[in-house]
């Protein structure tokens, strides 16, 4: 695992797990639901966050007898959890309690106090979301974000990225419910900020689900990668044509990669042998996350018609 998805998930862990504790206090204090469903939603969030460190550490096992490509997809299914998680855990809880305080509205006191540690969780979230964002950034190129989130086969950073995102956009739901429900005395106002934090979970839940599904039932791999592999196959002498890779993504940066390739007429199963050896060791050398490469001979014709058969 790379060191900046560690400072990325270790950030937004212990920022979690100080605001927690300080928002459970603060809605104790003032009676507020929104308070409440934020200090669960900080709750929610600190497990994913363990989730993601365990995904990540399981997801670097090697491979073996039982799973000879690697345990990638470990970090997949956690992420599906964490995505779950902040369905089941954060955004239903969050709708329940705005009910229920709507339905038996209680009037807030202290609401200083929630002003404060609203405030002081901004800060927190917001340099959290900073340091996803900074990652995300350098992660992503020149692609826009919905692309490179769609496109990407690490859900580490942008899985935090939408939790901090989602926890900033409820911190100030929360702060406009509960400044509202304060100043026009309608403690109603405080449960509907609290069913509005759920939407917001609820989307943002959904949104991770679709994309780590995709991720955990298997991706293509990166178009750049499957050019490549095509590239440097045809270039060697050996090769005829180099008619199609296919590609799938075992773990954030694991790969499995199956190529079509028409020798030239004439040659010994020797010199096939050190044609294979010499692109499978020219293509691990500027793709290592390829962790298996399989190399099958047919001709370009008999390619197309399988491909048209899978595409039909």
């Amino acid at each position: 695992m790379s060191d900046s998805n560690k400072i990325v998930v270790y950030a937004a862990l212990f920022g979690n797990l100080a605001i927690a504790a300080v928002k459970f206090v603060a809605a104790y204090i003032t009676n507020s639901s929104a308070m409440l469903s934020e200090a669960i939603h900080s709750v929610v969030d600190t497990l994913n966050e363990i989730l993601l460190l365990y995904g990540l550490k399981k997801s670097q096992q090697p491979g073996d007898s039982q799973h000879p490509f690697g345990y990638g997809r470990e970090l997949y299914f956690w992420a599906f959890i964490v995505a779950l998680m902040v369905f089941a855990l954060g955004s239903i809880v969050s709708i329940y309690q705005g009910i229920q305080h709507i339905r038996q509205p209680e009037e807030m006191s202290s609401p200083m106090v929630s002003y404060v540690v609203l405030l002081i969780a901004i800060l927190c979230e917001g340099t959290s979301w900073f340091i996803a964002l900074k990652s995300f950034r350098k992660s992503k190129g020149r692609m826009g974000y919905f692309e490179a989130f769609r496109r990407s086969k690490d859900p580490t950073t942008f899985t935090v990225l939408f939790e901090d995102s989602a926890a900033l956009i409820g911190l100030f739901i929360a702060l406009i419910g509960i400044f509202l429900a304060h100043s026009l005395n309608m403690p109603v106002l405080d449960g509907v900020a609290s069913i509005l934090i759920g939407v917001v979970l609820a989307i943002s839940a959904f949104l991770l689900g679709k994309e780590t599904k995709g991720l955990l039932l298997g991706e293509t791999a990166d178009p750049q990668l499957r050019h490549n592999v095509i590239a440097i196959a045809q270039q060697d002498p050996a090769v005829f044509s180099a008619n199609g890779v296919l590609t799938e993504q075992m773990g954030a940066h694991q790969v499995i990669a199956s190529l079509s390739l028409e020798f030239k007429d004439n040659l010994t199963s020797d010199e096939i042998e050190l044609c294979v050896n010499r692109i499978e060791q020219e293509i691990k050398n500027i793709h290592p996350e390829i962790v298996a490469l399989f190399i099958k001979p047919q001709t370009k014709q008999v390619w197309l018609e399988r491909m048209k058969g899978r595409l039909d």
